[in-house]
């Protein structure tokens, strides 16, 4: 997190207040935001915290900003006195406030779940894994014959990279497409990215081992000029 440390500091010695997105980064290293002195952050449960489609946000607000900042999305769990029936708003005191409506309990069981399982493993070891995982795919594409063209596009040291790999190539949307419905779940970023989520929680290396030799099958036969070049349809 030495990055997030000093752009915050840099952003503060202008009198800047800094909003991290910790949307690919919760669940996916160690991040220290009250070390690093971060003001506000951002992020959602649904990709590495495994909480599913529809899993809640999160909003971390540092203690120094809870009582000036303000919510400017109100809603009735915020209220301080929710029972109360007034007809003012009254925000509760502290991070409270910021909650903006009643919780989605069906959004919130699988998310409770996946924290139960979160309370069991250490950050550190889920992070080693995160790079195993990834070093063993990106060396394994490395390995397909160049006449594929499938072209690394994530940095190559783990440490400046989070916990997906991307890789480019001209036909990228078909490519996925294909995989997709080969059982290898990535997405596709344009104008050329295929992109890899890698979440050492639920993924092994048999499965690295496995989608990669589908990719090799796929790029071998040309399955993918099955698929159209239809970027109409959303491939994430």
């Amino acid at each position: 997190m030495l990055i997030v440390e000093g752009q915050a500091r840099a952003a503060h010695a202008v009198g800047a207040l800094v909003i991290w997105d910790l949307a690919h980064s919760a669940g996916a290293f160690e991040v220290d935001l009250d070390g690093c002195n971060a003001d506000f952050a951002v992020g959602c449960t649904y990709k590495y915290l495994n909480a599913g489609p529809g899993g809640p946000a999160f909003l971390y607000v540092a203690h120094r900003h809870q009582d000036a900042a303000q919510q400017p999305l109100t809603g009735w769990i915020g209220h301080a006195d929710p029972f109360a029936m007034s007809s003012a708003y009254e925000p509760a005191k502290g991070i409270r406030k910021f909650l903006t409506g009643t919780p989605s309990i069906l959004a919130f069981a699988p998310l409770e779940a996946s924290l139960d399982i979160w309370e069991t493993v250490s950050m550190a070891d889920v992070r080693a894994k995160s790079v195993a995982l990834a070093d063993l795919f990106i060396a394994m594409v490395d390995a397909l014959p160049k006449s594929y063209r499938l072209s690394l596009a994530s940095p190559r040291e783990a440490a400046e990279r989070g916990s997906q790999v991307s890789f480019r190539h001209p036909h990228a949307y078909q490519i996925m497409k294909a995989l997709i419905a080969d059982g290898v779940i990535g997405d596709f970023r344009a104008p050329d990215i295929t992109r890899f989520g890698l979440t050492p929680l639920t993924l092994c290396y048999g499965d690295i081992v496995e989608a990669v030799r589908r990719l090799d099958r796929i790029m071998h036969t040309e399955k993918w000029r099955a698929f159209p070049d239809d970027r109409g349809s959303a491939v994430t």
